[in-house]
């Protein structure tokens, strides 16, 4: 209990401490030392589930299981990691007159709320409360995404607010249907959003009221991951963002999402004991894949082109939930680890090297290897990594994906080889250049922080040659309560 109080008191206090001292020198250094105080809080929490099992706490409105406490230490761990790079990142983005003091207090206190809500969406065991926190969490990168003030940060965080607005509304709605379900079961004194009293008699629940709140959830929750015909908020916001937001959106924000239509699923894989959740869930995966593929091809700007990037790989990760079993819901689990440690390094070397180019258009961004060798190879590596080149965590999980489709889903295995093949040519040839053409580029104002990038890049290349026994633990009983 002590344990999960500081892993959400911890951010909660330090978005309040950083409103009131986020425009001083010292405050870059104050959000890393809430991001580790919270990531610190997150592992001995982590270490009393592994000892002692599930946790329900506060009255049953707080639930830590397997699904979840992994989730919960990766995003303290990339929140942490993101601070860090952010420390040269925002100073330079300051000398360069884009970041004023009222902008900096906004984006100091801002990032330790959105971690917050992120943390609360993860560990609440109240379907109601979850949305709340998802809304909690569009509120608070909106502020985020619109902190340069421009014309396009304004229009990208107009666009994302009424977008994901319109979605979290769909979502309340399913909330809504998922408690008349309950109630007619559960009677109104039974903590009827609570998900572990839900999954207790999922059987029992009406299939019809349960099938059209799933449906509402997927659209809703489906807006925030980013999947497609939903997801056209997702690149403006990447683009128009400082990157520090633009690596915790991709590698943290679309996982907390998912986790809400994972926890919804289940419900209704229960109730309604056909496949049609998985269904659906496959078709809006495979779509995603395949259009953000072919969209990958036609982007100019970097951080638009990394951002149609998340939609594939999250299309992916919702394709393999979708399919379902152990082996699927295994990689999908896996694929959303790796996918939130190498796509937060790709937006760390991004950040540095369109602040040393001064622009984010891809053409004009040249020779990184001579410019900062280690930005180069940096991005080099981490763009190997997420196009699934062996012996990195994301082949591991794209290879088990792709493996269980073509004995189980033989119909999609043509259009996953295909929109990954589009996805890989149309990446690697836009990065070939910016790595290794010719640059007249200077060297930037301040060391830029690039030890979180090969820190995530050496656990991405861990997790393909070796996943721990305890991280394999988290895995397999996630998986398995997935069912499918």
């Amino acid at each position: 209990m002590t344990a999960l109080l500081f892993v959400l008191g911890i951010p909660l206090a330090g978005g309040l401490v950083l409103a009131w001292t986020g425009h001083r020198a010292y405050a870059r250094d104050v959000n890393v030392a809430f991001s580790l105080g919270t990531f610190l809080a997150a592992c001995v929490l982590t270490a009393q589930v592994v000892s002692d099992g599930p946790q329900l706490l506060w009255g049953g409105q707080f639930f830590i299981d397997p699904l979840n406490v992994f989730m919960v230490t990766l995003t303290a761990f990339v929140s942490l990691t993101t601070a860090i790079f952010s420390r040269p990142y925002m100073r330079i983005e300051q000398d360069h007159g884009k970041m004023t003091a009222p902008r900096m207090r906004l984006y100091h206190s801002m990032y330790q709320l959105f971690g917050f809500t992120m943390l609360l969406g993860f560990t609440t065991n109240n379907l109601g409360i979850i949305w709340v926190a998802m809304e909690a969490a569009t509120l608070t990168t909106v502020l985020l995404v619109s902190v340069y003030r421009t014309a396009a940060s304004l229009e990208a965080a107009w666009k994302y607010f009424i977008l994901c607005g319109v979605g979290i509304a769909q979502a309340l709605f399913g909330t809504i249907l998922l408690y008349m379900a309950a109630d007619k079961v559960l009677g109104a004194e039974g903590a009827t959003l609570l998900w572990t009293n839900l999954n207790a008699i999922k059987g029992q629940l009406d299939p019809t009221i349960v099938t059209l709140a799933f449906v509402f959830l997927l659209i809703g929750y489906g807006t925030k991951v980013g999947l497609v015909p939903l997801h056209s908020w997702l690149p403006d916001a990447h683009a128009e963002g400082p990157t520090p937001v633009s690596a915790v959106l991709s590698g943290l924000l679309l996982n907390v999402a998912m986790y809400a239509v994972l926890r919804c699923k289940v419900l209704t894989d229960g109730a309604l004991g056909t496949a049609l959740a998985g269904q659906l869930m496959m078709g809006f995966g495979i779509l995603s894949v395949t259009v953000a593929a072919f969209f990958l091809s036609r982007q100019k700007d970097v951080k638009r082109m990394f951002s149609y990037s998340s939609i594939e790989h999250m299309g992916l990760i919702t394709f393999a939930f979708g399919m379902g079993g152990p082996v699927a819901n295994f990689a999908g689990l896996l694929h959303m680890t790796v996918h939130s440690l190498v796509k937060s390094a790709i937006f760390f070397t991004v950040g540095h090297a369109t602040q040393k180019a001064g622009t984010q258009v891809m053409s004009d961004i040249r020779g990184l290897i001579k410019a900062n060798p280690t930005v180069g190879w940096g991005l080099m590596i981490s763009v190997m990594a997420i196009l699934g080149l062996p012996p990195f965590g994301v082949f591991a999980s794209e290879f088990l994906i792709l493996t269980t489709a073509m004995r189980q889903q033989v119909w999609a295995t043509p259009f996953l080889f295909l929109a990954l093949g589009v996805a890989f040519a149309s990446i690697l040839t836009r990065v070939l250049p910016m790595v290794f053409g010719d640059t007249d580029h200077k060297p930037l104002a301040h060391p830029p922080s690039l030890v979180p990038v090969f820190v995530h890049l050496a656990l991405a290349l861990m997790l393909g040659l070796f996943i721990p026994p305890y991280l394999n633990g988290w895995y397999v009983q996630a998986a398995a309560m997935l069912g499918g």
